[in-house]
């Protein structure tokens, strides 16, 4: 069954963080865009903690951590070092990705059902500390069914296939993609998930995801952080805020 309550907008500040170290500079500051982006309307703040901080550095969770009024979605690789950060600071939310060093962006989903056991021992300790645990998924069966086991809150599908086929103009493929992603949130909610998703999400494809009753929250940033350079951050919040609540109602 699903959840109730409005579709909340988490927006992911990555690459804020991305266009300031291509310089090695102070700016732009990641933390000013988050707060930015609080005061534009959004539900929440999603920051990825790369294992070779490729984008997101240890100071920008600390500021994010002290400057927030909004929870924060800590998203990280399940490993012993970002366990002890994750420790450390305890947020709101995190969020479990899988990560390889040489992609340019998280290319799949975590294997849940084929790492059950040691990922049931990872997340205990940060649900005992009061975090929010999600996994970053495909909407696959087995990989949900494996993530309401090992005692995870929320699964968080993964919608970059789906918007890559739209944009491919692959439309066959991209329906199927949109109806295995439905019928992931329909079994999600019914194990008692909450149900997120995200990834590649734009104006043009975020409409069937967000109209998704069972879906919760959307987390949503490269194209935001890219809109933004045309319209500016609260504008481009504002508009995919309009076509959520659009879809929804």
């Amino acid at each position: 069954m699903a959840s109730e309550g409005k579709l909340r907008l988490g927006v992911n500040i990555d690459h804020v963080a991305t266009l300031r170290n291509a310089r090695g500079s102070p700016y732009p500051d990641p933390v000013r865009a988050a707060t930015l982006a609080e005061e534009a309307g959004s539900d929440g703040i999603t920051a990825h903690l790369r294992e070779d901080r490729r984008h997101i550095v240890d100071s920008d969770i600390d500021g994010l951590m002290a400057a927030l009024g909004v929870p924060l979605n800590f998203e990280m690789a399940a490993t012993s070092e970002m366990q002890a950060i994750a420790l450390r600071h305890k947020p709101h939310a995190v969020c479990l990705v899988p990560e390889k060093r040489e992609e340019r962006t998280t290319e799949g989903g975590l294997d849940v059902a084929g790492d059950d056991n040691r990922l049931a021992d990872f997340i205990a300790p940060l649900r005992e500390a009061g975090c929010r645990v999600s996994l970053f998924i495909g909407h696959e069966a087995r990989q949900i069914e494996a993530a309401a086991r090992i005692g995870a809150a929320v699964v968080e599908l993964h919608t970059g296939a789906y918007c890559d086929f739209h944009y491919e103009g692959d439309f066959d493929k991209r329906d199927k993609e949109l109806e295995g992603l439905r019928a992931g949130a329909a079994l999600a909610s019914s194990l008692g998930l909450e149900v997120h998703a995200g990834h590649g999400l734009t104006y043009e494809t975020v409409t069937p995801i967000a109209a998704m009753p069972e879906v919760m929250e959307l987390n949503i940033g490269h194209f935001l952080m890219g809109e933004s350079i045309f319209r500016g951050l609260g504008p481009a919040i504002a508009e995919m805020r309009r076509l959520m609540d659009e879809a929804r109602a």
